[in-house]
């Protein structure tokens, strides 16, 4: 319990606030994405940490903004490591730096 108390966490519905959706959808999408693995209580609550929320809205993002299917977001996510998608974000945000300059 330690540990919980070094890292901010949040309950299912803040966490569902601060990302966008219902709690029923992370609950689903829980049972969908071996990458969210959000701890649990002695009493069984799930708390999510600031990194289970970063993958849970590359998820949600993967879903609504790409239109991915579950099992699309699947092999995305999968496919796709850390160091990858950092570059990818680097590359979009110089495209945009050379848009804005021009």
């Amino acid at each position: 319990m330690d540990e919980l108390r070094e890292q901010k966490t949040y309950k299912i519905g803040q966490a569902a606030r601060k990302i966008g959706v219902k709690p029923y959808v992370l609950r689903f999408w829980e049972g969908e994405f071996e990458e969210i693995q959000p701890i649990r209580t002695e009493s069984g609550q799930r708390l999510y940490t600031v990194e289970t929320l970063e993958v849970i809205s590359e998820i949600k993002r993967l879903l609504y903004d790409e239109g991915l299917t579950i099992e699309g977001a699947k092999k995305k996510l999968g496919n796709r490591d850390r160091d990858a998608f950092l570059r990818d974000i680097q590359n979009e945000l110089v495209a945009i730096r050379n848009l804005l300059g021009d």
